[in-house]
């Protein structure tokens, strides 16, 4: 297969794209620094022509949304939550989703292929403990545009799905977390496999549960 993983230079990205390389896949990570095969700041709208020239029109089989960014953690409601942090994390967290299957989608109709969104438990709006405001928005906007993409794409065989990845043992994640990046990367490679158009809008958490929206 052909694939490319946005945010493969750490963490889960890194994760899946080891994991793909091994089972002798071409693998195409984008990321910001070392490590790299395409590097781009998804907060760049004009950076995605870096990812446009590097696939060309070679077919797309499988299109991992994963690059992501978590910069409210522990911000206030009384003084905290600043403009830029909103306008940070939705260019990564939502338009930067969108503009990668946008230039990307010749890519995909060639091969008639899948696209995987990587959100987050924290994306449900039945799950509400509170706090953490522009991350929750964020993965939840980001839920609901893999939900209308698999149904405007579901016409050229595009199947569409979205996953809550676990509480990842990451940067991000902490060490406090509750699987390691191996866990995860198992269990979405599978999901991933068996992602299909009979399945597409689906929320699924890593391990194969469907995910309350």
């Amino acid at each position: 297969m052909n694939i490319v993983i946005t945010g493969a230079t750490r963490g889960i990205g890194a994760g899946l794209a080891a994991h793909y390389r091994a089972a002798d896949h071409s693998v195409t990570g984008t990321g910001r620094g070392v490590g790299a095969d395409v590097v781009m700041d998804a907060m760049q709208p004009a950076e995605f022509a870096k990812l446009a020239a590097a696939l060309g029109d070679a077919p797309v089989d499988l299109l991992v949304c994963n690059a992501g960014v978590y910069l409210d953690k522990g911000e206030s409601i009384e003084d905290g939550y600043g403009a830029d942090l909103w306008a940070q994390s939705f260019a990564v967290n939502v338009t930067a989703v969108f503009q990668t299957v946008q230039t990307l989608l010749p890519n995909l109709r060639a091969a008639k292929g899948k696209i995987a969104i990587i959100s987050s438990q924290m994306a449900s709006h039945t799950r509400a403990p509170g706090g953490s405001y522009i991350y929750r928005a964020s993965k939840a906007a980001a839920l609901n545009l893999g939900r209308n993409l698999a149904t405007d794409l579901k016409a050229d065989g595009i199947a569409v799905g979205i996953y809550h990845p676990g509480w990842v043992r990451t940067e991000m994640g902490t060490d406090a977390a509750e699987i390691s990046i191996e866990e995860s990367v198992a269990g979405l490679s599978a999901r991933f496999a068996a992602l299909d158009i009979a399945t597409s809008g689906a929320f699924l958490t890593w391990d194969g549960q469907a995910h309350a929206y």
